[in-house]
């Protein structure tokens, strides 16, 4: 379960940038998650929780927003959204794509109480 050790680094950032700001609690953690990315939302939520007792970020709420996965087509060269690797491009039917996001995982912003 890598979704653990994932966590336990969003924790370091949190109580940096908490710390750097002198917030006591955090109350809700944003974060990015690409399609493409090998990351369980529910194995990631089930860490989260976990992993953030005796954080200030203890009992915060985890909101994951989805990206959808991009590629560059080489058949037409137009960047289009797909969602599975091995996808045509959906615009020409092409079959020579290549990947241009979707694996990220980010955080994307932090609520302070």
């Amino acid at each position: 379960m890598h979704e653990l050790s994932l966590c336990e680094s969003i924790r370091q950032v949190v109580e940096n940038h908490a710390g750097a700001h002198s917030v006591d609690r955090v109350k809700r953690v944003w974060v990015e998650l690409g399609c493409f990315s090998c990351v369980s939302q529910e194995a990631l939520s089930f860490a989260f929780d976990v992993v953030m007792r005796g954080s200030v970020a203890e009992g915060a709420e985890l909101i994951v927003l989805d990206l959808p996965g991009k590629a560059i087509c080489h058949d037409c060269g137009k960047e289009v959204t797909i969602l599975d690797r091995l996808a045509c491009c959906p615009s020409c039917g092409g079959t020579t794509l290549m990947p241009t996001a979707g694996n990220e995982m980010r955080i994307k912003d932090m609520e302070a109480a």
